[in-house]
């Protein structure tokens, strides 16, 4: 598609504009990424760890952390998204411009196939070599675990990467724009690398924990409520009652809870941070432990919720175009 057609159906369709460019995108970025394994935003985390060892004083009280944590946050975001929202003015190509920022804001597209490495490596008791894996992607201790363990924390790394780096990231930037969508993965960026089960990092990092709730709070439930739906004539309306208390909580647990649910597993529970035992809620008590087999149906059903998306956009787009154009 040339530029002068892009301009024309973002006169013509806005919607169906910012639908062919998260398309179009997410192709080049899965592809991409088969020709060379890259983390666009690796260095934007280097630069908050460098931050949070200047600034989160632990000889400091609580009250002066957790401002420092907020203060933090404004001073490393605000000049970058000024000098970005700037830019744009000097670009003549602004199509080209915001595809580039959808890029980077997109999370990566292959953790389903690394999923499935860690599955094959636990099935073959290679636990050190799934560990080695599995261990850039998430922030507890993964080294003392058991098969049991590894599998619960992938098929959580799973479910939680996809919804906030893929999904939520999408889902601002069809409603916003792509400025937005890399502010909001920026963000959770710097959750990622403040996050608040690490003990160093409370309450610093309370005020980000808490913004990036507030932002994946709808895109979560989206999901969420995708997922419930692909259980009609498998326990819906049980899933939905047991699921209801976590709605309106600021958190992860809905969705946590739906996909134990939806997989008949435990989730959640008791896990390591810098070596210090952190009481998790627990979701689906009742299930069973999961296994390594466990993993690939997770990475499925993760897919599924994206395939449902995927296609219904297409069409919602598709109408959109032709009543405008009808119109």
């Amino acid at each position: 598609m040339t530029a002068n057609n892009l301009t024309n159906l973002i006169d013509i369709s806005p919607f169906t504009y910012s639908v062919v460019m998260l398309y179009g995108v997410i192709l080049i970025k899965f592809f991409a990424s088969y020709l060379a394994s890259h983390e666009p935003l690796q260095f934007f985390r280097y630069f908050c760890d460098q931050l949070a060892t200047k600034v989160n004083k632990s000889k400091n009280d609580a009250r002066q952390r957790n401002i420092s944590g907020f203060i933090g946050v404004l001073v490393t975001l605000s000049p970058l998204i000024i000098i970005l929202w700037l830019f744009e003015a000097f670009v003549e190509a602004t199509w080209l411009w915001q595809a580039f920022l959808l890029y980077l804001a997109l999370g990566n597209l292959h953790l389903g196939k690394n999923g499935k490495e860690i599955a094959k490596l636990v099935v073959a008791n290679k636990n050190f070599e799934a560990k080695q894996l599995l261990n850039p992607w998430v922030l507890r201790d993964i080294q003392q675990l058991s098969s049991l363990g590894l599998a619960k924390s992938c098929i959580e790394m799973l479910l939680l990467r996809a919804m906030q780096n893929l999904f939520t990231v999408s889902f601002i930037f069809l409603f916003f724009g792509p400025l937005a969508a890399l502010t909001s993965r920026l963000l959770i960026e710097i959750h990622y690398s403040w996050n608040n089960k690490q003990i160093n990092f409370q309450p610093f990092g309370n005020s980000i924990s808490f913004i990036v709730n507030i932002i994946q709070w709808l895109p979560s439930r989206v999901f969420s409520l995708i997922l419930l739906f692909s259980c009609i004539g498998k326990n819906f309306i049980l899933f939905f009652r047991l699921s209801r208390p976590y709605f309106f909580q600021l958190n992860n647990s809905y969705v946590l809870n739906l996909f134990a649910l939806s997989l008949e597993i435990k989730l959640g529970g008791v896990a390591m941070y810098q070596g210090i035992k952190l009481r998790r809620s627990s979701y689906n008590d009742h299930g069973r432990q999961p296994q390594a087999t466990d993993i690939i149906h997770a990475s499925k059903r993760i897919n599924q919720v994206f395939y449902f998306c995927f296609l219904f956009l297409a069409l919602l787009a598709l109408f959109t175009y032709s009543f405008n154009i009808n119109g």
